[in-house]
């Protein structure tokens, strides 16, 4: 070099033949196109195929060496082997160069691919330039109509946005709405669910309940209806041993203790059933109970009260149901057991004794079914002043006996009970009554006779009710 800066002119010579070469490539194998679109770069395939190509000519020789006999000797060797393995890598040989001709083949594919795809980008780049000028040609019109269309949709923008906003208020009010009534119709839903769960519990409560009443009921009226049963063969053992006992001892008195006007009459029928006459004739103990209930009126502020030959103690019952005190008496020694199994408060004794042992004015309520018409005339009046001396003021008494006004009385009632002595009108009691003090009286006829002889319906009602009226009466007084 002549200077710092001098170049050497052949050196200057061969860069600028490099850089031809270079361009020549280039253009031979394009990279990027007049339109812009990037095109595959084959340089490196082009470089692998030189480094395949020095690698298939070098297959067969001879790394160079120093001279020398030595080395000429050795390399003449190598030389030797070399060519004799020409047979044996010739194969390889072959495959390589074919392998180089693919590679050749493709390489000038793709330079065929990359000149198509140079000119296609040529003729875009021309149609772009007409349509650029076709563009400029028209473009003022366009640009005023896209300014119209422009301000237009600015326009219908703002107006589309405050529609939108307004949809959305109306759209989120509604919705609200929505779930307000929702929530409402869920709490609806939900009070309904309750009051139907709260009313099938009360439904199924109150069943069981019925349930469980029913079958109280049915266990306690299979109770009774072996109580009855027991007491039905208990009493019938006892009647069979009084036969017994009868018959081997006439003088014993049927009623089990002293002898008085009201056992005198069953003393002679000793041997007779009378449980089951009970039964038959004057009807089961729930029929006799019902006829007693209009009787629970005049009791209801009493508060001791005295059942005159109780008998079975269906008024006792009755009374102590209401929870009225109240205590019989009765001269059966076997009605008295019976009473008492029943929980009921029933002394042995008779009827006249039992109030002679009575303070005067010591029991506020006496009744007395169907016993005074077993009793002798005499006897009728005197129970009447006795128990007026032993009512409190405003005190009450019944008596209940069959009514002699009925004429059907005396065919199919009075006369079935060898014990009754006579019957005592209405009339006759009532003076009874007047004549012991008894200022307040009240004649209460019951049990009809058409109800037990239907054929007796025939006859024209004023005489039915005059010979063929009650059955039965009772006179109630209350002591002044």
């Amino acid at each position: 070099m002549a200077g710092g800066n001098a170049i050497d002119p052949k050196l200057a010579e061969l860069t600028e033949l490099l850089d031809e070469v270079r361009a020549r490539v280039r253009e031979r194998h394009a990279q990027q196109t007049p339109a812009h679109i990037t095109l595959p770069d084959l340089l490196p395939i082009l470089h692998a195929r030189d480094a395949a190509y020095g690698k298939v000519a070098a297959i067969g020789r001879v790394n160079p060496r120093p001279g020398g006999v030595v080395n000429s000797i050795i390399q003449s060797v190598k030389r030797t082997v070399s060519r004799s393995l020409g047979w044996f890598v010739r194969d390889q040989v072959d495959f390589n160069q074919s392998a180089i001709t693919s590679i050749e083949a493709v390489l000038a594919a793709l330079e065929e691919n990359n000149r198509a795809l140079k000119e296609l980008a040529s003729r875009i780049a021309a149609v772009d330039t007409k349509i650029e000028i076709g563009i400029r040609e028209s473009v003022e019109p366009a640009v005023r109509d896209f300014n119209d269309l422009r301000s237009h949709w600015i326009a219908w923008r703002a107006d589309w946005v405050r529609k939108l906003e307004i949809n959305e208020v109306q759209f989120l009010r509604g919705l609200a709405d929505l779930q307000n009534d929702f929530h409402r119709r869920l709490t609806q839903l939900e009070a309904n669910y309750r009051d139907l769960v709260k009313s099938q519990h009360a439904d199924f409560e109150g069943a069981l309940a019925r349930s469980n009443n029913e079958i109280q009921q049915r266990l306690w009226a299979d109770i009774e209806r072996a109580r009855d049963e027991f007491f039905v063969l208990v009493h019938e053992e006892l009647r069979r041993l009084r036969q017994k006992a009868w018959m081997f001892s006439p003088g014993l008195s049927a009623g089990g203790g002293s002898a008085s006007s009201t056992s005198a009459g069953m003393a002679d029928f000793a041997e007779l059933d009378w449980w089951l006459f009970a039964d038959k004739f004057r009807g089961p103990e729930e029929y006799v109970r019902r006829n007693h209930e209009f009787y629970l009126d005049h009791f209801r502020d009493c508060r001791n009260v005295v059942d005159l030959g109780c008998g079975r103690g269906e008024f006792l019952f009755l009374l102590k149901e209401h929870q009225i005190p109240a205590r019989g008496v009765e001269l059966s020694q076997e009605l008295v057991q019976y009473g008492r199994s029943k929980g009921l408060h029933v002394d042995h004794g008779d009827i006249f004794a039992y109030l002679g042992a009575l303070p005067e004015e010591s029991v506020d309520g006496l009744f007395c079914a169907q016993v005074v018409e077993h009793l002798p005339p005499p006897r009728v009046w005197e129970l009447i002043r006795l128990a007026y001396s032993r009512l409190t003021p405003r005190g009450v008494l019944v008596i209940e006996t069959p009514n002699p006004e009925c004429l059907a009385i005396f065919s199919s009632h009075f006369f079935i009970d060898p014990t009754h002595t006579r019957p005592i009108p209405p009339v006759l009691m009532e003076f009874y009554f007047e004549e012991n003090g008894f200022r307040e009286r009240l004649t209460r006829r019951f049990a009809p006779a058409v109800d037990s002889i239907p054929e007796l319906a025939s006859l024209p009602q004023e005489f039915r009710n005059r010979m063929f009226g009650s059955l039965d009466y009772a006179v109630i007084g209350r002591k002044n």
